[in-house]
């Protein structure tokens, strides 16, 4: 490893501990313990599905309440003729906007976004 390869793991913030050998043609060579990559991915992956989890429970509990408060909006100032198309609007938006956040999370969780 060069000086300079040192100077750009530096600058990206690389923590990992490791361990410098040499090859045979005597240049150094970097070898990094698995088992940290490992307990890394694990508590990302942990991380990702705790905050699935709280999107979930947040969505949920504002749904509800959205629902609610929208409901008696529109029993307030909406004629009865147009109510039930409106809502149908409004729970059709709600659910696409929690389906893509949801669809979201689980890309991450999957791993098939590009990191």
């Amino acid at each position: 490893m060069t000086d300079r390869e040192g100077d750009d793991a530096d600058a990206r913030g690389d923590t990992t501990m490791t361990t410098e050998s040499t090859t045979e043609t005597g240049e150094p060579t970097r070898e990094s313990s698995a088992d940290e990559w490992g307990t890394v991915d694990r508590l990302r992956r942990t991380l990702n599905y705790a905050v699935l989890g709280g999107l979930l429970l947040l969505a949920a509990v504002s749904a509800v309440q959205l629902y609610l408060a929208v409901g008696r909006t529109i029993s307030t100032f909406v004629v009865y003729e147009y109510r039930a198309p409106l809502m149908v609007a409004f729970n059709l938006v709600v659910l696409l906007l929690a389906a893509l956040g949801i669809s979201l999370q689980l890309r991450r969780l999957s791993g098939s976004e590009a990191e």
